[in-house]
Formats: C-alpha cells, structure tokens, sequence
C-alpha cells in the first residue's frame, strides 16, 4: 500500500473534502495514447466526487499531470511543469481555494519519491497501475493533510474496479482508444515499461466488449484498441476459453456501427498467423499497422533482447502483404544502441530499404536508469547518433512521401470527423491514418465518403468527394 507523508506544508491545508459539490478537474497528459486513455478513466473515477473538466489549471480544484517516462529528460519536465503549477496553487490559496495537485503515470511510479522530496507541495503521487484508487487517495491527503504516494502494483487488476460508465474521451468524438492490455513481459535492454507499468495483463473480453458497445452508441465509429504489448493480448473470454487478439478482433467487427478498428503497439514476437489472417477476413480492421522493429542488425537486435531477428520480421510483413495487399506499415527504430557500429546501422537501413514504410518514428538512443543498456560498454557518441539518426530520417521521409503520392489519384474511404482549418473545409482520415481535407459540408462529419486524392502535403491529402458514393 502507499504511504502517506507527514508535516505537510502550509500549501496543503484547506484540500477538499470528498463530498460531491461541483469541482473543476484539469487533466495535463503526456506521451502515449494508452496515457490519453487513463486521463479520461481518471475523469471517470473522480466524476462521483463532482469533479467536471475544466480548460485551464487556473480553474482546476484539482491537477493532474499524466506523465510519461519514455522520451529523454522525462523526469525534469515534470518538475519544470510543477514549478508553473505550483505558482496556479498558491495563487489559489490566497483566495480560499485549495488545489489539489497529483502526479500520475510512468514518471511517477519510477521516481515517486523523488518527487515529494523535490516538490513537496505535490498532494497525490500515483503509479498507472492504482488510479482507480483516486477517490480514496483524495480522501486520504484531505482528511492526513499529508501528501499520498501509491506506487506499488496492487494485487487487484484496475480494470476490475473501474467504473463501467465510461464514456468516449471526449463526448462527440467519432474516434477512441480503448486499452485492453498493459504491461511488458519482453524486457527490451533500452525499456523502462517493464518497470513502470509492470507485467502484462490483459481485461477480460467481457469488459472491452461493454466498453466498446458503450463508446459506439455513443456515437463512435473507430476504435484504436491499446497495450504496451496489445498484440500479446491474452483475455479470459465468456466462454472461459483465453481469447488471444485475433479472436477479440472477430468480435469487435461484430458490433453493429463499429466500421473501423486499429491496434498498438505490436510486437514481432507476438505477429501470429491468426491475427494476419484477421487482417484478410476483416474489413474492419484497417489495413495500417504499426509494427517496431527497433534495428535492421540481428547482432543489434540480440543486444536489445527484441527476441526476433532481421529477417524474421521481413517474413511477418511478407505474411502480412499475402493476406492484405494494401497494407502498410509504420514502425519504431532507435539509433546508436551500445555497441552499433556503422555496419549495424547500414542493416537498419537495409531492412528500411526491403520493408517501405509508409510512416515511422526514430530516435536517439539515450539511457534510462535501471535498464539494462543504461551501463553496457560501447556507447555511441552524440555526434555518431545524430549523424545517423539524419541518415535514417531522410529515407524514411522519402518513403513516407513515396506511399502518400502513390495515393493521388486514387479514391480511398475517409471518415471525416471534423471541420478543418480553412472556411468550407472539413477533415477525416484514410484507412492509412493519414489526415485527408476537402471541401464539403459539415454534415460529412460522421460519415465514411469515398475521396479521390488530388494533392499530397507535407503531412496531409488533399481530396475532392466523390458524391455518388456514400458509406453507412
């Protein structure tokens, strides 16, 4: 269980009792989209206590800060962003309104002490695995007047406390994620996951059915389904029976008025052959799949303990083409992972070559504490990463480029969700997850309408319908 802090500071008197008078609740997330999903249940489990969202921290009862662990100085961001809080919280005082400020997601979980030591004026430090635990942390920092820390990985799995109301991440949306699995059994060299969000767990089908069938009469239309590891999706299912993703995907399409589903992120190691032929039975599931790969160097590969080699993951996208043709793939790499030499890299940038990428995100190398790379012999220097990091970006960008052109021209189903910037434009998306902008009507938004491409962007497509055609 968490701890709880004494001798607060003057700051903290005067939080909130946990009654349910109306209170504004912001929410500040970083990183994933598994991170975007656990803002909107936090919302949820803090709705019954009268927390509603509000826009700005100014007007916030209490703070959330969603954090992230993956991207490099994660921790100094967070503390950068809670000298600015701190400023909103003591403004707030001096006017009879206390505010709540809590520390959420990866960041707190790894350095949850760190935290109250550096920013004592924080109330609630909490891991992703316990927020459904917040109404009672909030109740504990009130009644203690001492800062709450629950970081622990609880015995009970979180979704099966969570409140089953749920609704889309912002009502109207015709888009939502939908996290299913969490949690990382892989243990890449490079990885913090393993350590901040635990072991892979996996909900039942039975709760990501209602849950998606809630968002869809709701009006959603496309769900991304979530997990470190959603392709190892392993869930017990009404029958008994542990259902694996491919046969969560047959069920999903199943739903009337769910016309699209997506999942991420994937692991080679988890690509069977019964979720690529999902991809060939179902139109549902979108023919876009983000796949990382990390490194074209098996030597590489090895080192990072992917468990895959090079040339295995060129048969997984042979497989995945046989089944889908239209297809394609994103991905993750990273650059200058101890021990990669130039040889290393030109394999990367090989299997780049093989593969075509239709989009992709690559990084820098950098060192987390407690990972296993973090002390390994042979780190690469700044200038050697940087170097190759371009080299890597150029080709990928050209490819990037080279799938969207190949699109002009052709007429693809976009389901438009929103009006765009310009006067008279309105915006979707492609199967690709591509943004795609015509000029149409508002009352598009919400239907899936054939588009014929006219124009590639730099990060975008330009269309113009083709009205005789209209998806239900």
């Amino acid at each position: 269980m968490g701890l709880r802090r004494a001798g607060a500071p003057a700051v903290m008197t005067g939080l909130p009792s946990s009654s349910t008078a109306p209170r504004g609740l912001h929410v500040i997330t970083w990183g994933c989209q598994m991170n975007v999903y656990d803002s909107a249940r936090m919302s949820d489990v803090l709705r019954p206590l009268g927390y509603q969202p509000v826009d700005t921290p100014d007007a916030a009862d209490m703070i959330i800060l969603n954090t992230c662990h993956i991207r490099d100085r994660a921790a100094e961001k967070v503390f950068s962003e809670l000298g600015r809080l701190r400023k909103i919280k003591e403004a707030r005082e001096t006017t009879g309104q206390p505010t709540i400020i809590a520390v959420a997601g990866c960041v707190a979980q790894a350095e949850g002490q760190e935290i109250l030591a550096r920013a004592p004026y924080v109330d609630i430090v909490l891991g992703p695995q316990t927020y459904h635990r917040l109404p009672e942390m909030v109740a504990r920092a009130a009644r203690a007047g001492g800062a709450v820390i629950e970081t622990d990985f609880p015995a009970e799995q979180k979704f099966d406390f969570l409140p089953d109301t749920a609704a889309p991440q912002t009502p109207g949306n015709l888009t939502a994620f939908l996290t299913i699995q969490e949690g990382c059994d892989k243990f890449c060299s490079f990885c913090v996951v393993p350590y901040t969000r635990g072991a892979e767990v996996s909900r039942s089908v039975t709760s990501v059915l209602a849950e998606a069938r809630r968002m869809v009469e709701s009006g959603v239309q496309e769900i991304s389904l979530l997990g470190q590891n959603v392709n190892a999706y392993h869930g017990t299912g009404p029958d008994g029976d542990v259902w694996d993703l491919a046969r969560l995907a047959y069920a999903l399409a199943a739903i009337p008025g769910l016309n699209r589903i997506r999942y991420a992120t994937s692991h080679p190691r988890d690509m069977d052959d019964a979720l690529i032929a999902a991809h060939r039975d179902l139109p549902e599931l979108m023919p876009y799949l983000h796949l990382p790969v990390q490194s074209g160097s098996d030597k590489i590969l090895r080192a990072m303990n992917r468990g895959h080699t090079a040339d295995d993951y060129r048969e997984i996208v042979r497989k995945l083409h046989a089944a889908r043709p239209d297809l394609a793939l994103s991905s993750d790499f990273i650059v200058g992972h101890p021990g990669e030499t130039d040889e290393d890299f030109e394999a990367t940038m090989q299997l780049v070559r093989d593969v075509t990428f239709a989009q992709a995100y690559s990084f820098k190398y950098s060192q987390r504490p407690g990972t296993p790379a973090a002390g390994a012999p042979l780190q690469v220097p700044e200038d050697v990463k940087d170097a190759r990091l371009q080299a890597l970006q150029a080709l990928l960008r050209e490819q990037q480029d080279a799938f969207n052109q190949s699109l002009v021209g052709q007429t693809v189903p976009v389901l438009f969700t929103s009006e765009g910037r310009k006067p008279g434009q309105i915006s979707g998306r492609s199967p690709w997850l591509q943004p795609v902008h015509v000029t149409g009507s508002p009352d598009l938004i919400g239907r899936e309408v054939p588009v014929r491409i006219t124009e590639r962007l730099t990060n975008s497509l330009n269309g113009i319908l083709e009205e005789e055609k209209v998806y239900a």
